[in-house]
């Protein structure tokens, strides 16, 4: 007889109320819970401080209010804890934001089984850190405007959704459009972590440059990388190969510094240094490769849109 698997182990105030439903917490939910869970869908997972630093005005607010979700059964967190290494709590779809974000697109609800392995999937992922890694670059654009009223990330789309819009032709850690004012700049991004050689980053161009080539935007693909050195030997490759045929622009990731502002280095020009939302980009007429300008249900935080921030 095989052995009871026992029950999830919660902390003591974190046991998670059974039967709930959605309808049995409606009352309890707000408009910012069904913007987490949407964003927790369309990008895997996200720590307590990203989620804290577009949502909320107080960490200690976003804290308490994720770990009330999590006892309804509305999201779910992990922690994965490695000697010497940062261990952010990581949030992920709980049984019920998941079964709301599918029934809100007309979709059926993962089984319990299917979002068990989903939470196990983003938990045992040998890429989590460079998952994390892309979403802070966009939730870095987000804190950037939520301070600047001429300035919005109007779209933010994940890996899964990106290659699902351009026909599977591409697969780029994500896409966004910057919005500056007057300016708007569409683009791809590439988080480079060094790990891969440098053969490899400049192979991927041509998935680029054919999409664009077959009615595609012409959206720059924007490579981000990790220090200085390899940015600078990467545009030695660029400069040494063959025409690009599409817009590439670098910069190197630093803590603290936006990436709206003049870090990008556009390969075949000079050194100086340009805004997101000076980097030449068009989004091109609308067709089965080219989904066109942003519409407002493509915002990240499109359920807030005219709702005021919650403290």
């Amino acid at each position: 007889m095989n052995a009871a698997v026992p029950p999830r182990q919660f902390p003591e105030g974190e046991t998670p109320e059974r039967g709930s439903s959605l309808l049995t917490i409606s009352h309890r939910l707000r408009v910012r819970d069904y913007a987490i869970a949407n964003l927790l869908d369309e990008h895997g997972t996200l720590t307590t401080d990203q989620l804290a630093r577009v949502l909320f005005d107080h960490r200690t607010t976003c804290r308490h209010r994720l770990y009330t979700l999590r006892r309804l059964g509305f999201v779910d967190r992990f922690v994965r804890n490695r000697p010497g290494e940062p261990n952010p709590a990581c949030w992920v779809p709980g049984p019920l934001s998941a079964r709301y974000v599918a029934l809100a697109r007309g979709e059926a609800p993962p089984s319990p089984r299917a979002l068990r392995d989903r939470q196990d999937r983003a938990y045992a992922s040998p890429y989590l850190d460079h998952l994390l890694e892309v979403n802070q670059f966009f939730i870095d654009l987000l804190v950037d405007a939520r301070h600047r009223p001429e300035a919005d990330l109007v779209r933010w789309w994940s890996e899964r959704t990106t290659a699902a819009t351009f026909g599977r032709r591409i697969h780029p850690d994500g896409h966004g459009i910057w919005r500056d004012g007057d300016a708007e700049t569409g683009f791809y991004l590439e988080h480079d972590r060094g790990t891969e050689s440098l053969t490899r980053l400049t192979d991927k161009l041509g998935a680029y440059r054919r999409l664009r080539a077959d009615g595609g935007p012409d959206y720059p693909v924007l490579f981000t990388l990790p220090s200085p050195a390899r940015e600078e030997h990467l545009h030695t490759r660029l400069a040494a190969g063959p025409s690009l045929g599409v817009t590439v622009a670098t910069c190197v990731t630093t803590p603290g510094v936006s990436a709206a502002g003049p870090v990008w280095w556009l390969a075949g020009a000079d050194r100086r240094r340009l805004r997101l939302a000076d980097l030449p980009a068009g989004h091109g007429p609308e067709g089965p490769l080219s989904p066109g300008p942003a519409r407002p249900d493509h915002h990240p935080l499109a359920l807030l849109t005219g709702v005021p921030l919650l403290p």
